[in-house]
């Protein structure tokens, strides 16, 4: 794999990052002043003005917006409004909770989407498959919040087998990691049946049955190997998915996460603490498409050689 391939993709990484940290600070500022919510209502015009000073408010959003680069590029996320610790410390305490939900998500929907989506593929019209594709349907057709909400109401309300919100416990993690992981898994299982039908219709498959070539053999070495670039690229993006999602599924389930704090810090207008954690989604997910693009030139080679002929053109 070329080096210049590679920061290619580094280049737009960093673009994206920077995009979206101007995205959040010019909404975050629009969306009103973060003075007016954090002080009380009896607060004077004074104590609102010395409030502005000192988290430097009172300055131009040009010059806030330099200063906020210029800070991040020396490791500096700025101190929480909320309780004057630094954002990046406040974040990074919830990051354990997030990995190990998103973690738990992503199994959940690695071990459901890829397996159905190849014995669906593998038994095209059969039972196997037509129940396959009506369970990805109602995945698609429901959203997280409310699968959550229906699975609160029948395991913890109704049965009471498992806890509604918390941590501590592998109880605890089970009914938010199903509900984050099954809409994504229903995406993978569509994605991975198709993928796997073409490549099952492709000549060098028929080929490979007339040279006597056994069927699993074919499957697994021939089949499920070119059916893989179509499939990194949904798992890339559905990982960006989970993250995104565990924001509202954490306010769902009260799970101590980065999406709860985020959701919070957003109602309370914690400034440094929305942009570090809007940064820190960034850069997940710039580094999720950099690892799926690296994927693409390792899978298959000719990716790599397409880019360079198109950057010529």
């Amino acid at each position: 794999m070329k080096l210049t391939f590679v920061l290619t993709k580094l280049a737009r990484g960093a673009l994206t990052l920077l995009l979206a940290v101007t995205f959040v600070f010019i909404v975050l500022r629009a969306s009103g002043d973060p003075a007016q919510i954090m002080m009380s209502d009896e607060a004077s015009p004074d104590a609102i003005a010395r409030f502005r000073e000192r988290w430097g408010l009172d300055r131009s959003y040009l010059e806030q917006y330099l200063t906020y680069l210029s800070a991040i590029a020396q490791g500096d996320f700025g101190l929480s409004f909320r309780d004057g610790r630094p954002a990046l410390e406040l974040v990074m305490e919830r990051v354990p909770v997030t990995l190990l939900l998103g973690s738990a998500a992503f199994m959940i929907t690695l071990v459901l989407g890829i397996p159905s989506g190849i014995f669906a593929a593998l038994s095209r019209g059969k039972l196997v498959d037509q129940l396959t594709m009506s369970a990805t349907i109602f995945g698609h057709s429901v959203p997280n919040f409310f699968l959550g909400i229906i699975l609160i109401l029948v395991f913890s309300m109704t049965l009471r087998w498992l806890p509604s919100s918390g941590t501590g416990t592998i109880w605890h993690l089970l009914m938010p990691a199903i509900t984050l992981g099954t809409g994504a898994a229903a995406t993978i299982a569509r994605f991975t049946r198709s993928s796997v039908l073409d490549v099952l219709h492709q000549p060098f498959m028929r080929t490979a049955k007339a040279k006597g070539i056994p069927y699993d053999r074919r499957v697994l070495r021939h089949a499920l190997p070119n059916a893989a670039i179509p499939v990194v690229t949904v798992v890339g993006m559905r990982i960006g998915g989970l993250i995104g999602g565990a924001v509202t599924i954490e306010t769902v389930f009260a799970w101590p996460g980065v999406g709860l704090l985020l959701v919070n810090s957003v109602n309370q207008r914690d400034l440094a603490v929305v942009q570090a954690v809007v940064l820190l989604i960034a850069l997940t997910m710039v580094v999720v498409n950099l690892c799926v693009d690296l994927a693409y030139g390792w899978l298959d080679p000719r990716i790599e050689l397409h880019n360079k002929r198109a950057a010529k053109a």
